[in-house]
């Protein structure tokens, strides 16, 4: 390590789905970052689990989730090829789809941050009105609330 450099950690986790926020904030990282050297990049789209009286046979819901895993990952690849284009060393930048049950979507990005150890979030703010942002919360607004730990940049 060169004299006045610090030790810090450069690894970004981008919390994605298929609005036009998320794609903004990836853009948004490209854009920052493209260019630097060092940035390790995850982008994470959780699948929020159905209820199990969602469906109607475990068939149906298998079904379900083979399509929505296809879409899934062929966004999550989309996002990375835009890092890459961006100037993303493409061994630094990875995907993850994760089905998982969650109380709030927030607590489940956080929840992953903490078992990876990223040391930024960035996530796109949801394009909702103040009373339902009031009366749901948003994604956005609990991650930044309730982060440690970490930098948050939430990009509109």
């Amino acid at each position: 390590m060169e004299q006045g450099e610090k030790n810090i950690n450069k690894n970004i986790l981008i919390a994605v789905d298929d609005s036009e926020n998320s794609h903004r904030a990836v853009t948004y990282v490209g854009q920052m970052l493209g260019d630097a050297h060092g940035f390790k990049v995850m982008i994470l789209h959780v699948i929020a689990a159905p209820e199990d009286d969602y469906f109607s046979s475990g068939e149906e819901r298998d079904q379900w989730l083979k399509q929505r895993q296809k879409s899934i990952d062929d966004m999550l690849e989309e996002y990375r090829n835009e890092l890459i284009k961006a100037g993303f060393n493409p061994e630094n930048v990875s995907v993850r789809s994760m089905l998982k049950y969650c109380p709030s979507m927030a607590e489940c990005i956080l929840a992953e941050r903490d078992d990876t150890q990223y040391s930024t979030i960035v996530v796109g703010r949801q394009g909702i009105s103040r009373s339902e942002e009031f009366l749901f919360g948003s994604v956005s607004s609990k991650i930044v609330t309730h982060a440690r730990k970490c930098t948050v940049w939430v990009v509109e």
